[in-house]
């Protein structure tokens, strides 16, 4: 049940007085909490909770929370410590009066995270930019069908916050998680087993260390002590189902025994590659903590293969918004449609160009956007036009317009940590990656109101 008062009603408390408390106007935190229409995102926030059971804490705690912890890139722990130290940011969430005890347990953030996702907070920003922009919004209530306005398109990676991998330390890792369920397992059996089952881990240890202190990689060794781990991990996931098998009851945890399952897929899928000499392979698995996970080819110069969810970004008058996040490799050119649909369901009409780079030139897309009027800055087929010297500084003016998407991201990774998601699974990753988009937007929504947040 969502409890929560409006933020235009009267409060008598003397904290909600900002002269009492002798508090700057000036900061960004008094700014930003008179300029967000919180009334609304309050309501946005309800569609995502249940309107009976127990009462939740307010719902401008959760959001002004979840604005705190990823402006200032803080963990859980320490964004409760700074709201409960902090009396602007206690302001900025809305209290009567200054608390000095912790106002929640930061192990709620991941609840908060489950229950959100990256569509409430592209509705959170639709709102602020229903705000900024209600002049060009407006064209929509008097029918108005030209297109107006520019679309930018991208994508990019969200890198999760996982060890490189490499098929020696995912093997060695895997190993020595199926050691620590043999010995865990054996306590249970040692009666009727008697003799532990041998896993060799000492000189499987020797080995992988070896290996992988060298500076240089020497294919032939690496491959050998590939195939030694492999043998190894075969053997122990044998042992393991053996002694499954004695036992009634399953003493292992569903956590543990999902580790266990990923081993098993990891495993087959590395045996695989051995046996083909191939470093590919459907599904691949680069973190077993994180099994949804993969590998995105980018291209690009140094980092040439990234790990995380792909991201297809689009920008609209200085906001971003994340309308595909897949955790699987595609072609991003697929994006295209729905990101302009999407702008129109929001203007009321289509953009009048679209910013993108060639991979978005499809003859699907092409089509789609001549039928609807859209200009795209991707270079037309056949035989070159001939232009004249202003349509040529035109068009080049347009298609560098389109590097300010690539700011937007650089900001999101460099400023609010878009390259390191520390959440665990899909879907509170997802909430994550909304979150720092959403604070990207923020910025811009408190400089087209006049501040610096």
């Amino acid at each position: 049940m969502v409890h929560y008062t409006s933020q235009f009603q009267l409060k008598f408390a003397n904290f909600g007085d900002i002269h009492i408390m002798k508090l700057s106007e000036n900061n960004r935190w008094i700014k930003l909490s008179e300029s967000l229409p919180w009334d609304i995102l309050v309501k946005i926030y309800s569609e995502f909770y249940a309107e009976s059971g127990r009462s939740s804490i307010n719902p401008r705690i959760v959001i002004g929370s979840l604005i705190i912890k990823h402006k200032l890139n803080l963990s859980d722990k320490e964004t409760v410590n700074m709201i409960q130290e902090n009396p602007y940011m206690q302001y900025f969430l809305g209290l009567d009066e200054f608390y000095s005890e912790p106002l929640f347990s930061p192990t709620i953030f991941v609840e908060w995270r489950k229950k959100f996702g990256n569509e409430a907070f592209n509705n959170f920003s639709n709102a602020l930019l229903r705000i900024c922009m209600a002049d060009k919004i407006k064209v929509k209530e008097k029918g108005v069908k030209a297109n107006k306005g520019k679309l930018k398109l991208d994508a990019t990676v969200a890198d999760q916050n996982i060890a490189y991998p490499t098929d020696l330390g995912l093997l060695n890792k895997s190993r020595e998680r199926t050691e620590f369920m043999i010995d865990f397992l054996f306590e249970f059996v040692k009666e009727e087993i008697r003799i532990k089952p041998r896993t060799y881990r000492k000189v499987a240890r020797k080995k992988y260390l070896a290996e992988s202190k060298k500076r240089q990689n020497n294919p032939k060794t690496l491959r050998s002590c590939i195939r030694y781990q492999l043998n190894c991990l075969d053997r122990n996931i044998k042992s393991i189902n053996r002694i499954l098998d004695v036992l009634e009851i399953n003493p292992l945890s569903f956590k543990n025994m999902k580790e266990f399952w990923v081993i098993q897929v990891l495993n087959n899928q590395q045996r695989m590659m051995y046996q083909t000499k191939s470093n590919r392979c459907n599904d691949r698995i680069v973190s077993i903590s994180q099994p949804h996970v993969r590998p995105i080819l980018r291209g690009k110069a140094g980092k040439k293969v990234e790990f995380g969810a792909k991201l297809g970004l689009a920008q609209m008058d200085g906001f971003v918004k994340a309308e595909t996040v897949s955790w699987d490799a595609y072609n991003e050119s697929a994006d295209l449609i729905p990101h302009v649909e999407s702008y129109k369901e929001l203007y009321g009409y289509y953009p009048e160009l679209v910013q993108v780079d060639k991979i978005y030139g499809t003859n699907k897309n092409r089509k789609y956007c001549k039928d609807l009027g859209i200009r795209m800055t991707v270079a037309s087929k056949g035989k070159p036009k001939t232009l004249t010297r202003y349509q040529k500084r035109k068009s080049l003016k347009e298609f560098n317009e389109r590097n300010h998407i690539e700011g937007k991201i650089g900001q999101a990774k460099q400023g609010y940590g878009l390259n390191n998601i520390k959440a665990k699974l899909s879907d509170t990753s997802n909430s994550w990656i909304g979150a720092v988009l959403f604070i990207t937007n923020i910025v811009k929504f408190a400089e087209l109101q006049g501040f610096h947040f």
